[in-house]
């Protein structure tokens, strides 16, 4: 969903050739398209090609590899177009696994997303039979993912008061006022954003950035307020963008209560917010107009640990080794973030220099080094 950058792809590229190196999986899929292992999806820039297209209830596993010249994005979509589970940011030539906990039969959608934009080129796909929910199945994951759901819960709470709050600014025209909440706001969205990705539209509708717009794409949500504040000026229909965002944030937190999350979302969810520091905070991209990546920055690697947190009585009995070197690279990139501090904030991203850029970039790599091992872990 996020463009990516030659830098974003390079670091992305080292954990794609480590997770290959690692995989020891190899079943394909049989007669009747069914299989016990990995399904392999061959991804180009036309085609989305998967090995089998149905799978029994469970754990289902994909490995997507990348054929094209594009980079590209892999999802697993229920109905409703809500994310089952999805991998981003795919470079040219490599390879990258995907977990995903079906416990429900039914129809599925697997979608390739070459230039990760659009709808992506998508298949049918049929789960059969049932299985136990993980969270169900198992005392120390059942309690991980209500710690987690604590975390969603205060965090959305937050969001919608703040999101409030900053569209009351914005309808009085105080634009001062509403730009310095602007940050401070989006911090409690990015925490929870591979949670509020689950939802169809709401993502797009709340966080689109101006270049992503598909043709006939309305522009809404904090990004279009983010223009109007710090590029154009409030325009006549700010205040009505602004109702909006307030809409579709309530919509979220209200859908947030009633979801099931299992221990595998909260470990895909860990590194997908690692995925999106690496496409979009590191490299600018995110805050086109206010600069203010770094607090982006600092949400992802707070929610992506939050989810890790959760977790980690699971990993600690299965993997102690990984929680240490986690523990370590969360330390590291955090130590990065710190030194580049405002306040109570942070430095504007235009205020980095490409040295302390790639800095962040390597320390990034080395966090999704780990955080790419979690969701086999958990899965066991």
């Amino acid at each position: 969903m996020r463009k990516t950058t030659p830098l974003a792809v390079l670091a992305s590229a080292a954990v794609a050739l480590t997770l290959a190196a690692c995989d020891s999986q190899g079943t394909t899929g049989d007669e009747s398209g069914s299989t016990p292992g990995p399904i392999k999806v061959s991804a180009s820039d036309t085609a989305c090609e998967v090995s089998a297209t149905t799978a029994n209830a469970g754990n289902v596993t994909f490995e997507i590899t990348n054929k094209g010249s594009k980079v590209t994005e892999f999802y697993l979509y229920a109905e409703g177009d809500r994310i089952m589970g999805e991998v981003e940011n795919i470079a040219p030539g490599l390879n990258r696994r995907l977990i995903v906990e079906v416990a429900d039969g039914g129809k599925y959608q697997t979608a390739c997303k070459p230039g990760m934009a659009g709808n992506g080129i998508r298949g049918d796909f049929t789960v059969t039979g049932g299985a136990p929910k993980q969270n169900d199945a198992n005392a120390q994951k059942a309690q991980a993912t209500k710690s987690y759901n604590d975390y969603i819960a205060n965090n959305t709470a937050a969001l919608e008061e703040e999101t409030a709050k900053f569209v009351d600014l914005v309808k009085a025209g105080k634009t001062d006022e509403a730009k310095a909440a602007y940050a401070r706001t989006r911090v409690y969205y990015e925490r929870i954003e591979p949670v509020a990705e689950k939802f169809g539209d709401l993502d797009p509708a709340i966080d689109v950035r101006e270049a992503d717009l598909e043709p006939g794409q309305q522009f809404t949500g904090f990004h279009r307020l983010e223009k109007d504040l710090f590029k154009t000026g409030l325009q006549a229909d700010s205040p009505q963008i602004a109702d909006k965002l307030l809409t579709d944030v309530k919509d979220l937190v209200a859908k947030t209560k009633t979801l099931e999350l299992t221990a595998l979302d909260l470990a895909n969810g860990a590194k997908g917010l690692l995925d999106e520091v690496a496409t979009g905070k590191i490299t600018g991209e995110e805050e086109t107009f206010s600069h203010t990546d770094l607090w982006d920055f600092q949400a992802n690697l707070d929610g992506s640990k939050g989810a890790i947190t959760s977790l980690r009585p699971v990993l600690q009995a299965k993997d102690p080794a990984l929680v240490s070197t986690l523990d370590k690279e969360f330390a590291n990139v955090q130590g990065l973030l710190d030194k580049q501090r405002a306040g109570d904030g942070f430095k504007l991203y235009t205020d980095l220099s490409q040295d302390q850029v790639k800095e962040f970039a390597s320390a990034v790599d080395a966090l999704s080094e780990p955080l790419s091992k979690v969701a086999e872990v958990v899965s066991k």
